[in-house]
């Protein structure tokens, strides 16, 4: 099942580019098929290597950890929804910013399913690192790693970075009050130290959890560079970013609504 989005990218890169090109989204001419179609267009093959890798490695990271952790049904059931219902939802979202242009790519989903990862991270810490340590986690990393993104893809100083500053400082500003509620009754100061023992300590298990922490932060390194502008090419930043929150909202809604039950495997 995790092999068929590569194979379908696979497969419509074999197209010839004028049939690829037909299928990316068109903003000033927009059709429901190529909603669907454009998320799995790619023009150049540095791009589809790029998210070839991207998805293997989230997917496959995910995939591990969901399973170990008990949420398997969970990680199948939203990676699901976003290779078939976000590509509209993206597309859809996409015509609120008019532009003379056309979209394409994967990158969109691979953020959606980078949202999931630390939802599935949080049950397998709790099956096997951290049982009893921190309560309802899953806000303040949103929020900071939303303020992460948007400090990598923010301009440095202008008049015109100002609401984004601000918005990403808040952003930030929540998830260490959320951070400060989920650990409230512990000893911050042993916390650190106390969280590397036991990732370190659990062979195996910690390394999973340890991969990917490390996926969570770098990751959006790549979806948010410091400079967009590829070639002829701008990559969608504001697809990316609607990516991840869609990709994190919606499960954790899932979650917090109680469709789905621990150990749903």
């Amino acid at each position: 099942v995790l092999a068929v989005p590569p194979l379908v990218m696979l497969g419509v890169f074999a197209l010839p580019a004028e049939a690829r090109r037909a299928l990316a989204f068109q903003y000033t001419d927009p059709t429901v098929v190529t909603a669907f179609t454009a998320h799995y267009v790619h023009l150049t093959a540095e791009h589809l290597l790029a998210n070839l890798i991207g998805y293997g490695l989230l997917a496959g990271v995910g995939y591990a950890v969901a399973l170990l952790g008990r949420r398997r049904r969970f990680f199948l059931t939203a990676l699901a929804t976003y290779l078939l219902a976000f590509p509209f939802v993206l597309s859809a979202l996409n015509l609120a910013v008019p532009r003379h242009a056309f979209g394409y790519g994967f990158s969109g989903v691979n953020m959606a399913i980078l949202g999931v990862l630390p939802l599935v991270m949080a049950a397998y810490a709790r099956t096997h690192l951290f049982p009893t340590t921190v309560r309802h986690p899953l806000p303040a990393a949103f929020f900071l790693l939303v303020g992460w993104m948007g400090a990598l893809a923010l301009p440095i100083g202008g008049g015109d970075a100002l609401a984004g500053t601000a918005a990403t400082a808040a952003s930030v500003v929540i998830g260490v009050a959320y951070f400060h509620a989920a650990t409230r009754g512990l000893d911050r100061r042993r916390l650190p130290h106390g969280w590397v023992r036991t990732v370190t300590g659990r062979k195996g298990y910690g390394d999973l959890f340890a991969v990917a922490g490390a996926l969570l932060v770098a990751y959006p390194a790549v979806g948010f560079p410091v400079d967009p502008v590829t070639g002829a090419s701008v990559l969608n930043l504001y697809v990316h970013l609607l990516g991840f929150c869609l990709g994190f909202i919606g499960p954790y809604i899932a979650l917090a609504a109680g469709v789905f039950d621990e150990g749903d495997e």
